[in-house]
């Protein structure tokens, strides 16, 4: 007698946007109390607001439209512990309370509870449109964009997840964002060592010895002989394949900007920047 062939019972998969809600959801929790006042009307938490506005750019969608996915979506409302869906205003009041010191610690927080150790961080910066408005129409338009929300962006190579984020507006040099960019960088490297590696846009007065930044070449030759020897280091690194890293952080901006979008939604400068560190989040949640 032949046996009987069992079926297979295969465990569904978790949908990926959920695992993402759930872990920015813990991140907020971190991070915000659950009321601003003793008296809050209690419907839902402030934990539970930053995570949906997070999600909202991680949907690359407005507020909106946001609002009615929660109706539509009974398990993204129960990763993020809804029990009713807040109006879309109230998102947007909840994304103003936002500090940068709330977002560092959401993606610090991430970064430690993933272990991320880096032996080689990749620097770079990318620029977000401050308009809602299409390419093709500022270009038919004839009036080119003369100023643009700025984001540099700390890379690690190993794990191509972004450690540190600095925003500015531009046109302007990198090399003003080299020294807040390495300054928390020793938390997700081994003893501290780690090397750096970026163009030459980022050659200033804050390139370290372990920093390998080609220098620019003023006037002809290099005069000065640590600028000589860090272009020797730097052409050594670029025979070992050393340099060849920071290619990731390419890749990481181009992600940021097709799958978050490469224009900023907020009208105030400040909020503006202030996208560049939501952006890093979601994308570290999404890594």
């Amino acid at each position: 007698m032949n046996p009987v062939n069992k079926k297979r019972t295969t465990k569904p998969r978790e949908s990926l946007h959920l695992r993402v809600a759930r872990i920015i959801y813990a991140q907020t929790q971190a991070v915000f109390p659950n009321y601003s006042h003793r008296n809050s009307p209690k419907k839902y938490t402030l934990p539970q607001l930053a995570a949906c506005v997070q999600m909202a750019f991680y949907f690359k969608m407005s507020y909106r439209d946001f609002v009615e996915l929660l109706h539509m979506s009974q398990e993204l409302r129960e990763a993020l512990e809804l029990q009713e869906v807040p109006h879309y205003s109230t998102l947007s009041r909840m994304y103003q309370r936002f500090r940068a010191s709330h977002l560092d610690a959401m993606n610090r927080g991430l970064l430690q509870s993933l272990g991320v150790q880096e032996e080689v961080v990749a620097l770079d910066s990318t620029g977000f449109r401050p308009t809602q408005a299409s390419a093709y129409f500022q270009s038919r338009r004839g009036k080119p964009l003369r100023s643009w929300v700025k984001g540099s962006y700390a890379v690690g190579t190993s794990s191509q997840m972004i450690l540190g984020v600095v925003a500015g507006r531009g046109p302007s040099g990198d090399y003003r964002h080299l020294s807040s960019l390495k300054r928390g960088l020793g938390a997700y490297t081994r003893r501290g060592r780690y090397l750096v590696v970026a163009d030459r846009g980022f050659d200033g007065k804050g390139v370290g010895p372990r920093d390998l930044i080609p220098p620019i070449r003023r006037g002809g030759a290099l005069q000065a002989a640590k600028r000589r020897v860090r272009a020797e280091l730097v052409e050594q690194a670029r025979l070992d394949g050393v340099m060849g890293q920071r290619w990731k952080s390419e890749t990481v901006n181009s992600v940021l900007k097709r799958k978050f979008g490469e224009g900023v939604r907020s009208r105030k400068p400040s909020l503006q920047k202030r996208e560049c560190r939501v952006k890093a989040l979601v994308y570290n949640a999404y890594r």
